[in-house]
């Protein structure tokens, strides 16, 4: 399974925001330490805040910050607030499919059953999990420490 870039992306404002939880980041902080385009964070860092992952602070001295504690953000319910639909194979989409097998394909329950496993890992991992080796990640990303 691929998620897609958007999700990529927004895995990493979180990683980012995560390493340090009470400096406020831009956009632009960001997408520097990434080496990524700015514009294609803003979309990202929209919804993120629209979902409720992080808080937004528009103007002078604004910036955007963990809405909630990494340890309370999930990080199967990022994936599933981002990526679009689940989609592994056509016949996932009933409005879309037109594979002549599907009503007689067993692979389509085994890849269900693969992308349930997926999720249910990612489920079991918070973005506190995942930051655990913050000093190697701040260095790496030039994140100015608290």
């Amino acid at each position: 399974m691929q998620l897609t870039l958007y999700t990529d992306y927004s895995l990493r404002v979180l990683l980012y925001l995560g390493l340090n939880p009470r400096r406020m980041a831009t956009i632009t902080d960001i997408a520097q330490s990434y080496g990524i385009s700015r514009n294609h964070l803003v979309k990202v860092v929209h919804n993120l805040a629209m979902q409720g992952f992080i808080n937004t602070t528009r103007g002078r001295g604004g910036g955007i910050t963990l809405a909630r504690p990494a340890a309370e953000i999930n990080i199967g319910d990022v994936v599933r607030h981002t990526e679009v639909n689940f989609h592994l194979v056509e016949c996932f989409d009933r409005e879309r499919n037109t594979c002549p097998i599907a009503v007689a394909c067993f692979l389509k329950s085994a890849l269900y059953e693969a992308q349930g496993a997926f999720m249910a890992v990612l489920d079991r991992y918070t973005l506190a999990d995942v930051l655990d080796n913050r000093d190697w990640l701040q260095s790496v990303l030039k994140v100015p420490e608290e």
